[in-house]
């Protein structure tokens, strides 16, 4: 008897990327910065395990780039990559990308975008409860007047989406877009519905610190966070001297079934295909998408969350204010079942939140806030585990065999690097007299 599926049958179906034997030739190890395990409070064995667990993902095969970096009490752990800038193990032309190869954040940008309007909020330029419509006034329009700032941050601005159909070419037309989401009727007059902004929130960032600054998005956070944190990449799209360095993604995994695939068209605005096809082109990765496309290494990523976990400083500068970090990461609500993503989500003002017993960044990872990207890319903070997260890839699976294993990985973090700090009881910098 021949069986159901043949090898063939299964290539096809799980779109894997090709694995070499030996993952040596394509891995990047910062021997230079990885401290001793135990200096840390950890055991070599328990780090060499996550790496182990980093390394079954990656023979998952729907990844052909995979980078990491891993800090806990703010000194690097892990720091590797593993895989492809471009092509695969059968690839004539393929080329091994490493530690310093640039990864597209997709929408764990909406992190970073929305610490720059917390930063705002900091110089008094703006104020989180004021409505959006005070500083851009066309946005009232269809009763979204009072719907604040505060709202848009935790999603609750109620124009998650551009419209039903939604032309590429919009993307890159921030005036068009702007207007389109001012003009549009909200879910809720009254910011109480969750859904996910997957691209509008960005343009209306971008727009606020505009009108409060006189600069663009990307002028600003070079000016107040790349350029203080050393940020060799770190910003929205790339220089188009950077562009040959950049990882191109690739769609791996089962096609989307026709409920998830209308549910990402209706997040994204086209479907997942196109989506990944349009981040390969020059003309996104040049782009300034401020919800979607900021490109950086995993320790650029890192690096950030490890400034947000030690409540905005990074080395002798205060990048932002402990208080500025502190209202970031408050919860919001509680979960609730998300217009968007039809799913129960808990989102700060900025970030989405982990969970207990379960969690989107492990188990019992209640006290973490960091955000996810297209689709498996994963930035966190977890002040309980005094531990920064920043897992980079260009795979994009929606569903597959690679589940199980991106589960254990996150899993064995959490277990691996155990709670040793009182968030609640230790109090904060801002608490200090």
């Amino acid at each position: 008897m021949k069986p159901c599926l043949n090898r063939k049958t299964l290539r096809k179906h799980f779109r894997p990327i090709a694995v070499p034997d030996d993952l040596e030739p394509i891995t990047d190890i910062d021997k230079r910065r990885e401290v001793a395990p135990e200096e840390v409070g950890l055991e070599s064995r328990a780090v060499e395990a996550i790496w182990g667990d980093m390394q079954k993902l990656y023979r998952s095969g729907m990844y052909p780039f995979l980078s990491i970096c891993l800090r806990r009490e703010g000194r690097i752990l892990l720091n590797r990559s593993i895989g492809f800038q471009r092509g695969d193990a059968d690839s004539p032309d393929a080329v091994v990308g490493g530690l310093n190869t640039p990864v597209c954040l997709f929408s764990a940008s909406k992190a970073i975008s929305a610490m720059l309007l917390h930063l705002l909020a900091e110089q008094g330029r703006i104020h989180l409860l004021d409505p959006i419509s005070y500083y851009i006034p066309d946005f009232a329009a269809n009763g979204k007047g009072f719907i604040t700032v505060y709202q848009l941050l935790a999603h609750r601005a109620g124009v998650p989406g551009l419209g039903e159909e939604v032309d590429p070419a919009l993307l890159y037309d921030r005036e068009q877009a702007l207007a389109r989401i001012c003009a549009a009727e909200p879910l809720d007059r009254h910011g109480r519905i969750a859904a996910y902004h997957a691209v509008t929130g960005g343009y209306i960032i971008d727009e606020l610190i505009r009108v409060t600054t006189g600069l663009d998005v990307q002028q600003y956070m070079d000016r107040h966070v790349r350029k203080p944190m050393g940020m060799r990449y770190f910003r929205f799209g790339v220089t188009r001297r950077d562009l040959p360095r950049v990882a191109e993604h690739v769609s791996t995994g089962p096609r989307p079934g026709k409920w998830i695939g209308t549910m990402l068209k209706n997040v994204l605005g086209i479907d997942m295909e196109a989506a990944v096809e349009l981040s390969n082109s020059e003309e996104f990765r040049t782009a300034v998408l401020p919800s979607a496309n900021i490109y950086c290494t995993a320790e650029e990523a890192g690096r950030f969350f490890q400034m947000l976990l030690d409540y905005g400083r990074y080395g002798d500068k205060q990048v932002m204010q402990p208080l500025t970090v502190h209202r970031a990461i408050q919860e919001a609500g509680k979960a609730q079942m998300d217009a968007s993503l039809k799913m129960p989500m808990r989102y700060s003002a900025g970030f989405m939140l982990g969970g207990s017993p379960v969690g989107m960044y492990g188990p019992n990872t209640q006290y973490a806030y960091g955000h996810l990207g297209l689709s498996n890319v994963m930035c966190w903070a977890d002040p309980e585990r005094d531990i920064s997260v920043a897992i980079l890839n260009t795979g994009k699976p929606v569903l597959g065999n690679h589940m199980l294993s991106l589960f254990g990985l996150l899993a064995g973090i959490s277990r691996r690097c155990p709670r040793n700090r009182d968030v609640l009881g230790q109090g904060a910098p801002f608490l200090a007299s």
